[in-house]
């Protein structure tokens, strides 16, 4: 049996009957053609999730029998992902890929071997709907309760700073010399995992940052691109820590 699609709304209905209306309806009745009978997941975002079966769907609205609710906590512990910027669509596959991997907050790097350029006007405004657009929609492809926060564009300066006050800050660089594996992850807090782009992150953005407390580490023998980079280290952080498994 196939796992119930997921739909995201901004609040979880209070009553035993919820109609699935707007977008999310639209695209449950048309796109996913859901039927009467179909069991299907409602989600806040916010942990908050709830088991439905489907009464009836038409054009635009699907109608909910609600048949349970449930709160499920936040993974421990947290990963902030600084994802350097990215030409084309390997920027939106990059979150993409994170989102559907876990991670919990999304922080668009401004480094300084970007080719591409968020400006602070409607280009860059674009850029960022974009991404968080495209978490929204990877999220409800994992069935995930939680949804991923874009947060704005942060420069090194700022990176550092959000370096300095996490549980644990990991610089994924080519040149390092200990291994992800190597390193002692924290059980609870956040983990800072900062991804450079094309051209790698430079001598003097892994000064700054290791001066904040973070750790140049490799996952392996290979060189990732910056658009999958991340998902394999957030794979391996899943299995090093308490993430994919929160009874353990």
């Amino acid at each position: 049996m196939s796992t119930a699609p997921l739909f995201l709304v901004d609040e979880l209905p209070a009553g035993a009957q919820a109609v699935l209306d707007g977008p999310e309806g639209r695209h449950a009745a048309t796109v996913k053609r859901i039927r009467a009978g179909e069991r299907v997941l409602l989600a806040d975002g916010r942990g908050g999730l709830a088991d439905a079966v489907v009464d009836a769907a038409e054009r635009d609205t699907v109608t909910l029998t609600i048949s349970r609710r449930r709160t499920l906590a936040p993974p421990a512990p947290r990963v902030l992902l600084a994802q350097a910027l990215v030409k084309g669509d390997r920027g939106e596959l990059a979150v993409e890929m994170a989102t559907e991997a876990g991670v919990d907050t999304i922080l668009p790097w401004r480094a300084a071997r970007c080719v591409a350029r968020w400006d602070d006007g409607p280009r860059g405004a674009k850029a960022l709907a974009k991404w968080r657009g495209t978490v929204r929609e990877a999220a409800k492809q994992a069935r995930r309760p939680w949804l991923p926060e874009v947060e704005e564009p942060v420069s090194t300066a700022a990176l550092a700073r959000r370096v300095a006050a996490v549980a644990c800050a990991l610089v994924l660089h080519e040149s390092a010399t200990t291994r992800l594996a190597d390193v002692r992850l924290p059980t609870d807090g956040e983990v800072l995992l900062a991804v450079g782009p094309e051209g790698g992150v430079s001598d003097a953005e892994l000064a700054e940052l290791s001066a904040a407390g973070a750790v140049a580490v490799r996952l392996g023998p290979e060189v990732l691109r910056a658009s999958t980079a991340a998902a394999v280290a957030l794979g391996a952080l899943g299995v090093l820590t308490r993430r994919w498994n929160p009874e353990g």
